[in-house]
């Protein structure tokens, strides 16, 4: 575990315009800076950083967070990862705590083990000659597998075990997914007679293997076992490969296999990824969006490949919001992209590839296969599905157009088909609450798509001057109410100003990396979105201080209420009816 307290002095000398300036060229703008938004394609530069609270946000996607945030999804690392990458970038080293049960894992043998493996491959590689030619008949050159790092395991049953013994134990290979232990106790390679793909993580770094069968034998493919590296449910093949062939990928290319991949790069077309033998899943499908704003999925156009498409598009709705587009382009019978690229050249493959078909349309087509919509019956059956798959897409135009279309097909009004899609119809979710609702930002920048405005309560406002200028609270002195009171987000209040009471030292940032993966930390980052408004008569401190006021008002109101409920079944404490009488009092003579 990462102390808390290394994290606040991390982040406190980190300067988030260095850290994505670093990834994306920004432009001096006002007391801000700004760029086109490196998750999203636009022209218009909507992506803004703020050097005063150390914080970025979209107003075209609605990205948004702290530099920790921005590492973990621009370089698609992981939350330790990301700190990792900050204190190298500022000299300094990460301690860790043992948490409660826990032991804080250094997977670093496992790194590099499996780096170890993969230069121990390409050097097999090298020697054996079968494994070439088969290469080589598959049309690839020596650059191209240079550049894939490809290799060849052995067939022995210690091939690898005897190259890198010396170097790491019986345990530390079998941890890392390259050997086998069996029940009498020995140990051998996991990979025997293949041709290696090495799959590398978004930093470059190997993390596991795909293992082709030369000659006959099966599987045909094997992958490395999830170890704790490598997790392909969550992993793509070709994705760092793609990120270091282009600085800025509009698209990516979604293909079934390895070969697949190498064959495309060898072409020209360097965008293609594929998933490790598993159907594509959300995981696989945020990531990719976090790097480009278009997936291109290519499947055989069989039965079998429709039938992989569609599974697809099922995961891929969930995750289709406004700014976001997904196509499906289908292969001849007998091509996969491999044969296909090779028949129609580079610009031919990429012609085809721009007919794909988008994924509205698919949806579309796909349902119109399944059900007849010539009958009532058929249309109930259509739009049943059809909405049921639509309540987990998030609301926005995409949406809002595919309920229009879906409404035509059913032959009822948008409005009632609407009402099916809503998450409570299907009984799959509960409606998400008011925390949950993304803030707009009045002022000098529009509203975007799916952005819905937040009413500034009382709380909230204070809660939001807080995030933007942590230091107001210093000069706060009657808020002890807060942590008792019944007013909405007055509780998360009282934690706010206790947080930075204690800590008076925390940026924006730091606040908000207190409360990171937590409902409260979602609604904060929300709310350090919000601009004040430009007026000379309400600084912050003096606009904290009117919220303040009002939330006091409102405790009092209440209190007095339930006070007043006690009084009528005569169950008040002497204590109580002083307080009572307080209340009253300060109600009755014009109070705040």
């Amino acid at each position: 575990m990462i102390p808390q307290h290394f994290i606040d002095e991390l982040l406190a000398r980190t300067d988030i315009v260095e850290v994505i300036n670093g990834r994306v060229t920004l432009k001096k703008q006002g007391r801000e800076y700004a760029a086109c938004c490196p998750f999203h394609g636009e022209k218009t530069p909507s992506f803004f950083v703020s050097p005063t609270k150390q914080f970025y946000h979209c107003f075209g996607c609605g990205a948004h967070g702290t530099a920790i945030t921005f590492l973990m999804e621009h370089d698609n690392l992981s939350f330790p990862e990301a700190i990792e990458e900050l204190a190298r970038l500022a000299g300094m080293e990460v301690p860790r705590e043992q948490g409660t049960g826990d032991r804080a894992e250094d997977h670093r043998p496992l790194y590099d083990a499996l780096e170890a493996a993969a230069e121990h491959y390409v050097r097999a590689l090298r020697h054996n000659h079968e494994a070439v030619d088969y290469l080589k008949a598959r049309g690839l050159t020596g650059e191209i597998a240079r550049d894939f790092r490809l290799g060849f395991a052995e067939d022995r049953w210690d091939g690898l075990i005897s190259a890198l013994s010396p170097r790491f134990d019986d345990k530390t290979l079998i941890e890392a997914g390259l050997a086998i232990r069996k029940e009498g106790g020995q140990v051998y390679d996991r990979f025997r007679g293949r041709i290696m793909f090495p799959i590398r993580d978004t930093r470059g770094r190997v993390i596991g293997f795909g293992g082709r069968i030369l000659g006959k034998g099966e599987p045909k493919y094997l992958n490395s076992p999830e170890t704790p590296v490598f997790h392909k449910g969550q992993q793509l093949y070709g994705l760092f490969e793609a990120r270091k062939a282009a600085t800025r990928l509009e698209q990516l290319l979604v293909v079934e296999g390895y070969m697949d991949v190498i064959a495309l790069a060898q072409h020209g077309i360097t965008h293609a990824v594929a998933t490790l033998g598993t159907s594509t899943t959300r995981d696989h499908l945020e990531r990719l969006f976090r790097v480009v704003p278009r997936l291109v999925f290519c499947f055989d156009g069989d039965a079998a490949g429709r039938k992989a498409a569609w599974r697809a598009l099922e995961q891929a709705l969930p995750v289709m919001r406004d700014g976001r587009e997904a196509a499906f382009l289908f292969l001849p019978e007998g091509e996969d992209p491999d044969t296909l690229v090779r028949t129609l050249g580079a610009e031919g493959f990429r012609e085809r590839e721009a007919t794909a078909q988008a994924l509205s349309d698919t949806f579309l087509d796909g349902l119109k296969a399944r059900y007849d919509a010539h009958t009532r019956e058929g249309r109930a059956r259509l739009g049943s599905e059809g909405a049921k798959l639509l309540r987990a897409m998030p609301e926005g135009l995409l949406k809002t157009q595919l309920v229009n279309d879906l409404a035509r097909l059913c032959a009822v009004s948008p409005e009632q088909f609407a009402r099916q899609t809503e998450a409570h119809a299907g009984h799959d979710q509960p409606p998400p609450s008011a925390v949950d609702q993304p803030v707009a930002r009045p002022g000098r920048r529009p509203a975007t798509a799916g952005t819905q405005r937040l009413a500034m309560t009382p709380a909230r406002l204070a809660l939001a001057l807080l995030v933007r200028e942590p230091g107001l609270a210093a000069g706060l002195k009657d808020w002890d109410y807060l942590a008792a009171s019944p007013v909405p987000g007055a509780r998360l209040l009282a934690q706010v100003i206790e947080t930075l009471r204690t800590s008076p030292h925390l940026t924006t940032a730091g606040l908000l990396e207190r409360w990171r993966d937590s409902d409260e930390g979602r609604f904060l980052l929300k709310l350090a979105q919000w601009q004040p408004p430009d007026a000379e008569d309400a600084p912050p401190a003096r606009m904290l201080s009117d919220a303040l006021t009002r939330l006091r008002h409102l405790h009092d109101e209440q209190r007095a209420s339930e006070l007043l409920e006690k009084a009528s079944a005569a169950d008040l404490s002497a204590a109580e009816k002083e307080e009572l009488k307080r209340l009253l009092s300060a109600r009755h003579g014009g109070g705040p």
